[in-house]
């Protein structure tokens, strides 16, 4: 006998189950906000379509396996119970290999997004065929995996099942990729196949009274704006230098051009990359990008790139520690940036400034130019070129904009020197080298202190003499 399955949503999660039916809609974005019924919609949305369609195959991910075990499979349970299916029976947990499967043969795969070392280009995700999708907490998934998981769907079943290759994203407000989901919503500017659905806690009757006490008790103002309130403007941290709209705003900010310059990030270990940015004054016109190349191939490129772009060997900079100091060797005229050196003097006061080094002064240069709309990087198709597999123009930009996000102030409690945080604090947090926004900060080393100021005056404390009576 079959089971009827007597599905009774919110209106914000009847919106969303409007979405999954539309053959229209590929992206479905829901939540901003906490006890909005996200994870409910996830698991009884699998549920409903892995019953429906025999042999059908969906995933649930999240950026920890761990945390998705303790999160939405505990969800999974509770709707499969509500519906009178019994695990063992009518659904089971095959914990080895991390997947639910059905007695109709329908599968849904519980995949760990984190990024690793071992596989910085989720290679691990490129062999998977998928009807569709579900990503838990969106937000902290690397766009990388996103990207990676989009070209899966839509590859078992599809026409048999007439079924469109949608992803349900569900998350609370992040300041990751999902920002630009949120802020074009916001304005209207949402592609046509995409929807915004959010959801708060005091928009699902079944927890609202209990929620609303728990979120009511936060006393971070910050983390109550952010689940409470599901703002995506929550974010007060003293220490973060670069506003999340600037960042945005970094890829069309139009700008005056001026000399041609080369930036280098040079590849220290085997899964980092080498990174090549050309430069009009303070706007990036062009993109290299190649993996696993020794100095001696990564300098010869150089000169090729500042022969064609003709851009004098002054204007090149590498980064000289470790094994990048090899390709300012190699290349006589090529500038070095060391980051643990004093900190530049400004060339029109004349003063040293108060940086603990020079990588530290050199972002905080960066993050007042990109606050004031002073850089873009306005890069055309020809001009993106990567060799490494999977990074695309489109994920360049947002792992661009999670490095620039991570980039905060260090000990600004104490009176010290401005310092920011290291590179291996944000490699910590973000998972990956920051090459791409080092490879931006570099740039300002350049003309250092020499725009901006019109007039320069100087007030002499006068010597002190005997006085005369």
């Amino acid at each position: 006998m079959e089971k009827v399955l007597n599905i009774n949503p919110t209106a914000k999660q009847y919106e969303a189950w409007q979405a999954l039916q539309d053959q229209d809609i590929r992206e479905i974005h829901f939540g901003g906000g906490a006890g909005g019924g996200k994870s409910w919609l996830g698991c009884e949305s699998r549920l409903v379509r892995a019953l429906a369609y025999p042999g059908y195959k969906s995933f649930i991910g999240r950026n920890e396996l761990t945390r998705l075990m303790a999160s939405a499979f505990v969800t999974w349970q509770k709707v499969c119970s509500l519906h009178g299916l019994e695990a063992g029976k009518d659904w089971k947990l095959n914990g080895k290999y991390n997947y639910i499967e059905f007695p109709n043969g329908s599968r849904i795969d519980l995949l760990d997004l984190a990024h690793k070392p071992s596989d910085p280009m989720y290679e691990r995700l490129g062999s998977l065929e998928y009807t569709d999708g579900w990503v838990e907490e969106a937000g902290e998934v690397p766009f990388m995996a996103i990207d990676i998981l989009q070209s899966r769907i839509g590859r078992h079943k599809n026409e048999e099942f007439n079924l469109k290759p949608d992803t349900l994203y569900t998350y609370n407000p992040n300041k990751g990729w999902v920002y630009r989901i949120h802020k074009q919503a916001k304005e209207g500017t949402l592609p046509k196949d995409t929807v915004f659905i959010q959801s708060l806690y005091k928009d699902n009757p079944f927890t609202a009274e209990i929620y609303g006490e728990q979120l009511n008790r936060i006393k971070d103002p910050a983390m109550r704006a952010r689940l409470r309130e599901g703002s995506f403007d929550y974010d007060n941290d003293p220490a973060k230098l670069i506003e999340t709209d600037a960042i945005i705003d970094l890829f069309t900010n139009t700008v005056d051009v001026g000399e041609r310059y080369l930036t280098i990030d040079v590849a220290r270990h085997g899964v980092d990359k080498t990174v090549f940015y050309l430069w009009e004054g303070f706007r990036v016109y062009g993109v290299r990008i190649y993996q696993k190349q020794d100095t001696q191939v990564t300098s010869e490129k150089a000169r090729i790139v500042a022969a064609d772009e003709r851009i004098p060997y002054s204007h090149c900079l590498a980064d000289e520690d470790g094994i990048g100091g090899a390709v300012v060797d190699t290349n006589k005229g090529f500038q070095g940036f060391i980051a643990n050196t004093p900190a530049m003097e400004n060339k029109i006061t004349e003063e040293k400034e108060n940086y603990a080094n020079l990588r530290s002064q050199c972002h905080y240069v960066m993050a007042d130019k990109i606050n004031k709309h002073m850089m873009a990087i306005n890069v055309r198709p020809e001009q993106f070129k990567s060799e490494v597999p999977g990074l695309t123009f489109e994920v360049w930009k947002e792992m661009l904009a999670e490095e620039l996000e991570a980039i905060k102030s260090k000990d600004m409690d104490k009176d010290n020197k401005l310092k920011v945080r290291s590179k291996e604090e944000v490699k910590e947090e973000i998972g990956r080298s920051p090459d791409f926004s080092d490879t931006l900060m570099m740039r300002m080393k350049f003309d250092y202190g020499t725009t901006g100021v019109a007039h320069v005056v100087k007030i002499y404390r006068p010597a002190l003499t005997r006085r005369q009576f």
